[in-house]
């Protein structure tokens, strides 16, 4: 239990999220994989709006990135609303509702305006909604004309915006971590050598919770004070990722805007 308790502490100094109920592995946490970023171009003029607007559009590449990008905290929604459901699979289909919603000739991501307060994220949690309210109606109907339907718990729906607003924000979150840890390696491997060896490092202190001491051991290093240099770099690295991930998200924030965002996501998923 105590190295538990201290793995924790590492990850939250180190400014890594953990995902409730995942592997305590770095590299399984943040889903860092080869290859590039898709639909995400932080060093390019595109932002999420470009990728909406090409969905909006009918361009395929940019409705599975979308379908994709979007889909945790839609599931997440549609999940802490209907926990006591019966069939879960209800969630899933639910979630094919929004999608369709969205990508429908004339559907709701032809009416998204991106000066709407909030962005992107405020504007797709009412969708969910909106699609929640039909659905319920329309089993309420069924129901209230007799026929059986256990897919929805109607009496023991979750109705509390703050509890729907969080878990939607903690799918929300998931994203645009496991995007930033793409972003990470991505500009890792750019960068060459040194620089994936400091994400090693990362992975070794803060997902396999393993000593300073200890790697310094497996890697033939008697410098520990190096090796804490070097994780502070990557940590730093790392949150310069996020930062660019969070910006890409929200174009139009400010540095500090950026920076307490960055904040609000760890708090999401401490």
């Amino acid at each position: 239990m105590g190295s538990g308790r201290n793995r924790e502490s590492l990850r939250r100094r180190a400014g890594v999220f953990r995902f409730p109920g995942e592997s305590a592995s770095y590299d399984h946490r943040l889903q860092l994989r080869h290859g590039t970023l898709r639909g995400v171009e932080p060093t390019s003029d595109a932002t999420c709006w470009t990728l909406i607007r090409g969905a909006a559009a009918g361009r395929s590449d940019d409705r599975s990135v979308f379908g994709r990008r979007y889909a945790e905290p839609v599931r997440a929604f549609f999940a802490a609303r209907w926990r006591f459901s019966v069939n879960r699979q209800e969630v899933e289909d639910a979630l094919q509702e929004v999608f369709l919603e969205c990508f429908r000739r004339g559907g709701v991501l032809d009416r998204v305006d991106a000066d709407r307060p909030g962005g992107f994220r405020a504007f797709l949690y009412g969708v969910c909604r909106n699609v929640a309210m039909r659905t319920e109606s329309g089993r309420k109907k069924a129901r209230d004309r007799g026929i059986d339907d256990l897919r929805v718990d109607l009496d023991r729906v979750e109705c509390d915006e703050t509890s729907l607003s969080r878990a939607f924000d903690r799918g929300w979150a998931k994203t645009i971590v496991r995007e930033a840890a793409q972003r990470h390696e991505e500009l890792a491997r750019a960068a060459g050598r040194e620089h994936l060896q400091r994400l090693e490092l990362l992975r070794m202190r803060f997902g396999d919770g393993l000593p300073v001491r200890e790697i310094a051991a497996r890697l033939g290093k008697e410098d520990k004070d190096a090796i804490h240099r070097e994780l502070r770099r990557a940590r730093l690295e790392f949150r310069n990722a996020l930062q660019e991930i969070v910006a890409y998200h929200q174009p139009t924030a400010s540095a500090g805007d950026v920076e307490r965002e960055c904040e609000r996501l760890q708090a999401l998923l401490d």
